[in-house]
């Protein structure tokens, strides 16, 4: 078992670091204060390809491994949670799209997604439906002979609406549970389309949040991904991938929190000597360094998985998940407690780092239900044995 990066991983990595060095992390904190979604510098990402990085290959996408993406995400949330974040989604939506689109959906959607001439959402959650997704109610139907569907409901929590070009939309094509959903490309300006106001968040400020409200918007029969009723079946794959970006992304910041708590603590003096030589701290700083790798390497086992389509890929997907953003999140709030009053204050990046993380615990399904899953799955017949 052979734990070290390629050369082509450590290639990778190393770009992703130096983008988010010149073009992320210097403006970071202006991002986050004035709520700006820096749309310029996500093109930029995808002059390096960011924009897909696991996208279709036959369709200007890198296709790249999950394990080998990952690495790209962490180097980027490194630089700005926020951004990364929704650099992730953005590849979620184009490989949904890529895997599961029709040639012609394919040619005319990626080509201007992966140069970053169209930026994308993924429209999943409901006011009444997070958790339960397979419970929600927008609906498209399908008139007789009609080649469109006429979609009416409502989306929330969705990241990039208003700014973004490119939707796909789960909804209800069926009767009720899973099996009556459907996935939908949707333009993001059609007639029909409104936006909700852009909401107040604790944190990822530099990424617009809005509710989208479909009222008889006109969808192509064309526009939807493979046959009726499997949409929520791309969902839930989508889902996996999503879980690792989001537990990624922590990685990355939990990382970029963790340096800076090990600079500060050599710098501040207390009692005639730098912090860093107290045991207390000594002791903190092993912890965070132990929790940041123990998350990073738990994240590339699931990765790993998912690259092998390995049986129990989920519940791998669901563990690292779990475990990476509750541990991403101890790391940085133990940094803001290092630097003491400073790190509460907002010229610092300390408090930043905090309010990013607090929704990964959230996000991609709430780490109760990354319990769920994992508590089922383990409780199968013969499952626990292979998971090991």
């Amino acid at each position: 078992m052979d734990f070290n990066l390629t050369e082509d991983q450590q290639a990778f990595q190393q770009v992703a670091r130096q983008f988010a060095q010149k073009e992320l992390k210097p403006k970071a904190a202006e991002w986050d204060r004035e709520s700006h979604f820096p749309i310029d510098v996500i093109r930029k990402a995808a002059d390096l390809g960011f924009l897909g990085l696991y996208t279709n290959p036959d369709y200007d996408g890198l296709g790249l491994p999950r394990l080998d993406s990952a690495l790209v995400f962490e180097e980027l949330a490194w630089g700005d949670t926020a951004v990364a974040a929704y650099i992730s989604i953005h590849n979620m939506v184009s490989w949904m799209i890529g895997e599961f689109g029709s040639d012609e959906i394919r040619s005319h959607f990626l080509p201007k997604m992966i140069s970053g001439e169209w930026l994308s959402s993924y429209c999943l959650t409901e006011p009444n439906a997070g958790s339960d997704a397979a419970s929600l109610t927008t609906k498209a139907v399908k008139a007789d002979d009609a080649d469109y569907y006429v979609l009416n409901g409502e989306k929330t929590f969705i990241s990039g609406a208003g700014s973004t070009d490119v939707l796909v939309v789960m909804a209800r094509t069926g009767g009720e549970g899973a099996k009556g959903v459907s996935a939908l490309v949707v333009d993001a300006h059609s007639e029909g389309i409104s936006y909700g106001k852009n909401e107040h968040k604790m944190g990822w400020k530099a990424q617009p949040t809005r509710t989208i409200h479909f009222k008889d918007v006109k969808v192509p029969v064309a526009n939807r991904l493979g046959a009726e009723g499997e949409g929520f079946k791309f969902a839930m794959k989508g889902l996996d991938g999503g879980r690792i970006n989001i537990g990624v992304c922590a990685v990355g910041t939990a990382q970029a929190a963790l340096e800076t708590a090990c600079a500060y603590v050599q710098e501040r003096s207390q009692f005639g000597k730098p912090i860093a030589k107290l045991q207390s701290v000594q002791f903190k700083l092993a912890d965070m360094l132990t929790q940041t790798i123990a998350a990073r390497q738990m994240i590339r086992l699931a990765a790993f998985k998912v690259d092998q389509q390995d049986p129990q890929a989920t519940t791998y997907c669901a563990m690292a998940k779990r475990m990476a953003t509750d541990l991403s999140f101890d790391v940085a709030n133990q940094a803001l407690q290092l630097h003491g009053g400073y790190g509460y204050l907002n010229e610092y990046p300390l408090e930043r780092h905090v309010r990013d993380l607090r929704v990964h615990q959230i996000l991609e399904g709430t780490n109760e239900i990354m319990r769920v899953i994992v508590s089922r799955n383990m409780l199968k017949d013969e499952a626990l044995s292979t998971l090991r």
